[in-house]
């Protein structure tokens, strides 16, 4: 390397002294430079028996991050579900934990928009709202497949978002709340009225 005349750059005094017959430079680190625009989570927290909606939400999740860059997604699964956003940036896979360390997750860390899709299958017909009250316990906003499961507790535009199971519905929903911190806040206050 000194035949081609590199330079060497180091990170810390002992190297910049053990290297020092090659005159290194010595860099001090620095902070990584953030946007200041803040950074939001939308987040779908499901089991494995959720597989179908998950692979529903997989092109709606990545129309939605290539198009904002203030957007992270969050997603509770299995290696499965691993593979299936595995490449997709700003995505972080959760491996499933047990109730009680569930429960203390979602009240600490802050996640702003919480999906709840639902396809219109026999075992999906069974499901109660709970993810309604998840969402609600994350201090989230939510957006919630239109029916009679979600329609049973949500009002659509006062404690969250009934929307079509249409991606093109979901993508432009996640983005008109990103966009809008008001209907957010407004919607997870109300929410939390149910609790």
């Amino acid at each position: 390397m000194k035949s081609v005349g590199a330079q060497l750059l180091v990170s810390t005094p002992y190297l910049a002294e053990k290297y020092q017959s090659w005159s290194p430079e010595l860099l001090q680190p620095a902070p990584l430079s953030c946007e200041q625009e803040q950074l939001l989570t939308v987040f779908y927290h499901g089991s494995a028996s959720h597989l179908e909606d998950v692979q529903w939400l997989r092109p709606v999740i990545e129309e939605v991050l290539s198009r904002s860059p203030i957007l992270n997604f969050e997603i509770i699964g299995d290696q499965c579900v691993n593979r299936l956003f595995r490449g997709m940036p700003r995505v972080q896979v959760l491996h499933p934990m047990k109730w009680p360390t569930y429960v203390s997750m979602l009240r600490g860390r802050g996640r702003s928009i919480g999906l709840a899709p639902l396809l219109d299958l026999p075992f999906n017909r069974a499901r109660s709202h709970t993810k309604f009250f998840d969402i609600t316990q994350a201090g989230a906003a939510g957006i919630f497949a239109q029916g009679d499961i979600y329609g049973s507790v949500v009002r659509h535009g006062e404690n969250g978002l009934l929307l079509p199971m249409e991606p093109s519905a979901w993508v432009e929903g996640i983005l008109d709340l990103t966009n809008d911190h008001s209907l957010r806040d407004a919607l997870s206050l109300e929410a939390r009225k149910c609790l």
